[in-house]
C-alpha cells in the first residue's frame, strides 16, 4: 500500500476504481455517531469500536467487520471511517489504513470484493463462540448465554431479562436490518458499475 499510495497520491480521498467515486453514499449522521460510539446494536461492530476508541487498537477480524458494516452496512462513505481510524488507532499508518478501507470498501486494487459484505453476527459467531471478546468490551450483555451474546434480539424475552439486559435501555436495538443493508448496498454498487 506504501507503494500504492506513492504512486497515487490521491488515494486518501478518492476510489483507486474511479467508478466507485459515483456510489450514491448515504448521509447519516446518527448511523455515523452510532457507528464511532459502539451503539449500533450489532455487538461485535459495537465491541470493536468501543475498544478502538479505549484503547487506540483492535483485531484484525474486527477492524474488517467495523470497516464493512460502515460501508455496506448503513452505505456511509469510506472515507469517514478511514479518517477515524487514521485518527485513533494506535498503529495508525496511512498507507495501511486507506488501503485496508479501500479492500473493505472494494474500490481498491481487488479484484471485484465490492460484493464482499462481513455478517456481523456470523464473524462473531465463527471466531468468538463464547462471546469473551463481547463480553468483554460489553459487559451490559456479559450474562447473555453463548448464542444470545451475538444478537440479543434473537434472544427470548425471558433470557434478555434474567440477563438484565433490556433493548433499546441498556443496550441498543440494531440500527439497520443486515439483510436489507446488503440489498441496498450491492444496488447501489451495481449502479455505480453501471454507469461506468
Amino acid at each position: 500500500y506504501a507503494h500504492l499510495l506513492a504512486e497515487t497520491p490521491s488515494l486518501p480521498r478518492r476510489a483507486l476504481r474511479p467508478e466507485y467515486d459515483r456510489i450514491a453514499w448515504r448521509a447519516d449522521p446518527a448511523g455515523l455517531a452510532a457507528w464511532r460510539e459502539g451503539r449500533t446494536g450489532y455487538p461485535l461492530v459495537d465491541a470493536g469500536m468501543r475498544e478502538l476508541a479505549a484503547a487506540g487498537t483492535m483485531p484484525n477480524r474486527v477492524r474488517m467487520v467495523t470497516a464493512s458494516f460502515l460501508v455496506k452496512d448503513l452505505l456511509i462513505d469510506w472515507r469517514a471511517g478511514e479518517r477515524h481510524f487514521r485518527r485513533l488507532l494506535l498503529d495508525g499508518d496511512v498507507p495501511q489504513n486507506v488501503g485496508n478501507w479501500q479492500w473493505v470498501a472494494g474500490t481498491g486494487p481487488d479484484a471485484a470484493p465490492w460484493f464482499r459484505v462481513f455478517n456481523p453476527v456470523t464473524q462473531s459467531r465463527a471466531h468468538d463462540p463464547g462471546g469473551r471478546y463481547l463480553r468483554r468490551w460489553l459487559p451490559e450483555l456479559s450474562d447473555l448465554d453463548d448464542t444470545a451474546v451475538h444478537a440479543p434480539w434473537e434472544a427470548p424475552p425471558a433470557a434478555l431479562a434474567t440477563a438484565g439486559a433490556v433493548l433499546g435501555d441498556t443496550y441498543p436495538r440494531p440500527i439497520v436490518d443486515h439483510a436489507a443493508a446488503r440489498t441496498r448496498a450491492l444496488a447501489a454498487y451495481g449502479r455505480a458499475r453501471e454507469r461506468a
